[in-house]
């Protein structure tokens, strides 16, 4: 066999095992549409989950302790509050102080937490706090639009010297309700100071701000 013809086979034999090898590995370009293995036209994309980030709550604080000068619950207090009828009641509390147990709760306190923080005032400091929420604005109804700020509730506890005890509970927040809760004792001091909205010199008073 003549050198030209054997490199012409040669040649041909390298063609033809290229094309072989081609089809069996396939080729790098995707298939066209229509094609076996294109994607639909009409295939949904699935997009990432979105995750939101978790806002932080503030869990309530079930704190504090009964005792004889602050023996009352959160949720009294606040029950005491939604019950008070506005509109109505004495414009001033017609009592005589020898002291005064100031009971603070937490801020974001609820169900069964009691007052964190006790204080008291006697003589003329607690006839000052009383003279202040004596002075708060009376109002024929309970207001509706208030402030969206936070702080403390607190209840002022009045006792005279035959031991009566008028209470009040004040809200420094929002709209700042001042409402008389109870009387216990002997005697009546007529009837009940009606819902006032406390004053900016009584909340400065009791330290809250």
């Amino acid at each position: 066999m003549s050198a030209p013809r054997t490199r012409n086979l040669l040649a041909a034999a390298a063609i033809a095992a290229t094309i072989v090898t081609t089809a069996a590995c396939g080729t790098e370009e995707p298939p066209l549409a229509g094609q076996p293995g294109a994607p639909s036209a009409t295939g949904s994309i699935t997009k990432s989950p979105t995750i939101s980030p978790t806002v932080p709550t503030q869990r309530p604080t079930v704190s504090g302790k009964p005792s004889m000068d602050c023996p009352d619950t959160i949720a009294t207090v606040r029950a005491a509050i939604q019950r008070a009828a506005w509109g109505q009641g004495a414009a001033k509390a017609e009592f005589q102080p020898v002291s005064v147990a100031v009971c603070q709760y937490n801020v974001f306190a609820t169900g069964n937490a009691y007052a964190t923080s006790t204080t008291k005032r006697s003589g003329v400091d607690a006839q000052k706090l009383l003279d202040l929420v004596n002075n708060g604005k009376v109002v024929a109804s309970r207001p509706r639009i208030c402030t969206a700020d936070a702080g403390p509730t607190v209840v002022l506890r009045f006792t005279d010297n035959d031991r009566s005890v008028l209470s009040f509970a004040a809200e420094s927040f929002g709209c700042h309700q001042l409402v008389a809760t109870s009387f216990e004792g002997q005697g009546r001091p007529g009837e009940l100071p009606a819902p006032r909205i406390g004053s900016p010199e009584l909340i400065k008073a009791l330290g809250l701000r």
